[in-house]
């Protein structure tokens, strides 16, 4: 059987994140992820040497740790583009300038999309111990895992870093208690019932235009769009969110394509019609991120201080790393980083007292004759 240390299921930022620490600690570990990259709710489309987020693109100021390892890579950050004014289409699809502000103002972004923080997570750790392809199904009290590909790994600690909607899918030996169940099946995952269409043009016209990019919309199928142009100013691409349910999304994905880019001409007019690519990311549709219960619109923000977060379950044996279970920042990037260097100093703090116990020959140690 193979064996680890510290065996993490998840391979977003979350899960990356620990997995850095952890290397640069010398711990033993292994991560399991079961899309064919790292990333999970991270994820960027190209064009033109520009990357987009189809995944969460912006954080702020007043959250440290994203920060902190965008300068430790040197990453350069930026503001979102608001100069300019807001459009606002209303229910007869008429559309009228300057009746609000630019929402995302102050809002920050990473140059070449959210994926360069994972790429420079992920760039020193070694190709053996990210295992991509590599669904869970279970875990058990033991410490065991078993992949869907008929792989078993033991490890003294399992780090669940991902959805706890998704963690309730696994089978667990023995069974979650009615209690823990509930506690994870209870807590939303950010914005996994919504869905992104991004539209790349060779250049920001609208900028020209005095227009930020920013649209609300009362006809949609795009309720709210900002301008998603990299730092650069060139290509230039608009985003929105839809107002459309999951269920009707999935029904017509070119109509829906035909559909937004009309509303795009009502708002910015005819060029953006024209774009050179569009794509649609639809969460809602990924068994990794979203359930059937996140198939709302999920555009407020969840508070999981109803039901309360569930860290460990077994006395500690798993642990759950998923930015949801922040305490700080649950559901966004920092609070995937957060997330990830409370499980590390758990994590950490055990192994040195582990490894000061078998230095000093203590007969409690396990692993004395």
């Amino acid at each position: 059987m193979n064996q680890t240390d510290i065996a993490i299921v998840g391979g977003g930022l979350a899960g990356v994140g620990l997995a850095e620490q952890l290397h640069r600690q010398g711990v033993d570990y292994q991560l399991f992820e079961a899309r064919d990259r790292l990333g999970g709710r991270i994820e960027s489309t190209a064009y033109d040497g520009a990357r987009f987020d189809l995944g969460p693109a912006w954080f702020w100021h007043i959250q440290p740790r994203l920060t902190a390892a965008c300068e430790r890579f040197g990453i350069h950050v930026f503001e979102q583009f608001s100069d300019g004014e807001l459009l606002f289409e209303d229910s007869g699809r008429q559309v009228h300038r300057g009746l609000g502000f630019a929402s995302m103002a102050g809002s920050l972004r990473i140059d070449g999309g959210a994926s360069a923080l994972i790429d420079a997570l992920s760039r020193d750790l070694p190709t053996t111990r990210l295992h991509l392809d590599a669904a869970v199904q279970s875990v058990s009290k033991q410490g065991s895992l078993q992949l869907k590909n008929g792989s078993t790994w033991q490890a003294r600690r399992i780090i669940l870093a991902i959805p706890p909607r998704i963690a309730a899918q696994l089978r667990f030996d023995p069974e979650l208690t009615a209690d823990q169940r509930q506690r994870l099946t209870r807590t939303p995952t950010w914005m996994a019932g919504q869905a992104k269409f991004i539209a790349i043009y060779e250049a920001p016209f609208w900028r020209q235009e005095g227009l930020s990019g920013d649209a609300m919309s009362q006809s949609g199928p795009l309720m709210e769009i900002h301008d998603a142009s990299p730092a650069a100013g060139r290509p230039g691409a608009l985003f929105g969110f839809f107002s459309v349910p999951a269920s009707a999304r999935k029904a017509n994905r070119e109509a829906l394509v035909s559909a937004s880019l009309a509303q795009l001409g009502r708002l910015f007019g005819s060029r953006a019609e024209k774009p050179v690519k569009t794509v649609i990311r639809d969460w809602a549709t990924e068994p990794d991120t979203a359930t059937d219960a996140d198939q709302g619109f999920g555009m407020e923000h969840p508070s999981t201080e109803i039901t309360g977060r569930i860290q460990s379950i077994w006395h500690g044996q798993v642990l759950f790393g998923a930015s949801e279970m922040a305490p700080q920042f649950g559901g966004y990037m920092e609070g995937a980083l957060e997330q990830a260097q409370r499980v590390a100093q758990h994590v950490l703090g055990e192994t040195a007292n582990l490894r000061s116990t078998l230095l000093a020959g203590s007969p409690d140690s396990p692993h004395q004759p």
